[in-house]
C-alpha cells in the first residue's frame, strides 16, 4: 500500500508538472473525462430511481393503510426513507442536467468560433443522447414522485415539482 500510495504522489506530481508547462491536456481527455462524468452520473441517478421504486414496492411500502389492513412494524420505515432519498436523487438529477447544460454551452461557442475558421465538430448525435437520457430519466424521476406524493407530503411535492418544471424548462430553453 505504502508503494501504491508513493507511486501515486509521483504520478499526481508528474501530471502537475504537465499541466503548468502546458497549461492543458488534449481536448479529447477533457472531453473524454466529461463524458465519464456525465456517465458515472446518469448512473447513479438511474440507480436512485432503481431505489426509490424498490423501496415504494417493497412490503413495507405497501402496508401504507390504503384499505385499513394490518400494517406490519416496518411499514413505518418506507415513508420516512423516501423523502430523503427523493430529495437526494433530484439533487443529482440537477447536477446531471448542469453538466449537460456546460456541454450545450461548449457547443455553442464552438459553433461560434468555426465562423472564424476554428475546427469544428457539427455531430449533434453524441449531444442529443446525453439529453435524451438526462429526460428518460427525469421523466422516471417525475413518475415515482408522483406515485409517491401522498409519502411526501402536502409542503414538499409542490417544492419538488416545481424543481422538476425548472430542469425541464432550462433543458428545453438551451
Amino acid at each position: 500500500l505504502r508503494l501504491v500510495a508513493v507511486l501515486r504522489t509521483i504520478l499526481e506530481g508528474e501530471k502537475a508538472a504537465v499541466l503548468k508547462r502546458d497549461h492543458h491536456l488534449p481536448l479529447s481527455f477533457h472531453r473524454r473525462q466529461e463524458e465519464l462524468k456525465f456517465g458515472v452520473g446518469l448512473q447513479r441517478l438511474q440507480h436512485r430511481v432503481r431505489e426509490i421504486q424498490a423501496l415504494r414496492e417493497s412490503p413495507a411500502g405497501e402496508g401504507l393503510g390504503r384499505d385499513g389492513a394490518k400494517q406490519s412494524p416496518m411499514a413505518g420505515a418506507a415513508p420516512q426513507e423516501l423523502p430523503p432519498l427523493i430529495l437526494e436523487a433530484v439533487k443529482e438529477l440537477e447536477v446531471v442536467k448542469q453538466q449537460v447544460l456546460k456541454r450545450i454551452q461548449i457547443w455553442k461557442r464552438q459553433q461560434q468560433l468555426a465562423g472564424n475558421g476554428a475546427v469544428f465538430e457539427e455531430n449533434l448525435a453524441p449531444l442529443q443522447k446525453r439529453c435524451e437520457d438526462l429526460v428518460e430519466v427525469y421523466f422516471q424521476l417525475q413518475q415515482q414522485v408522483m406515485a409517491a406524493s401522498a409519502e411526501l407530503g402536502p409542503e414538499l411535492l409542490p417544492r419538488l415539482l416545481e424543481r422538476f418544471n425548472e430542469v425541464l424548462s432550462s433543458l428545453v430553453k438551451r
